[in-house]
């Protein structure tokens, strides 16, 4: 993957993308939200959704946010577009447990995706799940090439003092 040539489109919650175009890249963040990457290397295509809740089939909310509707939406959305069934591969990412007070929803999403993924008969080539950390998932669809970066954890709170004069910042350009 050339890094001149890429082209980096980026997923938020509740979406799903689908390419065929080798320069495309897909990039997510993710804490306790899980997005699978489904490709057809053969085919050259791929795609990559980000759901919040896995949802049910019984569910009337048709939302992309529920695992459930962004699995067959992605999977029906490249079986459109000229990926073979058989030829699909996942890799799938996310399922943090960010926050320690609330119910493992990282959990749910994981084994959710994992066994709707079995249950379609999509190998699972590679995971990363679980943790206590964000990742940022780049995903290049045609290809079925994923890099993952781990984001630290910012536990830590401020120390609350009394406020002191800030000094002049520089002029700092960000690209």
């Amino acid at each position: 993957m050339s890094v001149a040539a890429e082209r980096l489109v980026t997923l938020v919650q509740g979406e799903f993308l689908i390419s065929k175009d080798p320069e495309v890249v897909f990039s997510t963040v993710l804490g306790s939200c899980v997005s699978v990457c489904l490709y057809d290397a053969k085919a050259g295509i791929g795609g990559m959704n980000h759901f919040l809740l896995p949802g049910n089939k019984d569910s009337a909310d048709q939302s992309v946010k529920y695992g459930v509707n962004a699995m067959e939406l992605l999977i029906n959305g490249l079986l459109k577009d000229g990926a073979d069934r058989v030829h699909l591969k996942a890799k799938v990412f996310g399922a943090s447990s960010i926050t320690q007070n609330l119910r493992d929803i990282g959990g749910s999403n994981g084994s959710f995706a994992m066994n709707f993924l079995k249950d379609e008969g999509i190998e699972v080539v590679a995971s990363s799940l679980g943790g206590t950390q964000a990742r940022r998932v780049k995903f290049q669809p045609t290809t079925g090439n994923a890099r993952q970066l781990v984001v630290p954890n910012q536990d830590v709170e401020p120390e609350v003092t009394a406020p002191t004069p800030a000094a002049p910042k520089p002029s700092v350009e960000l690209f």
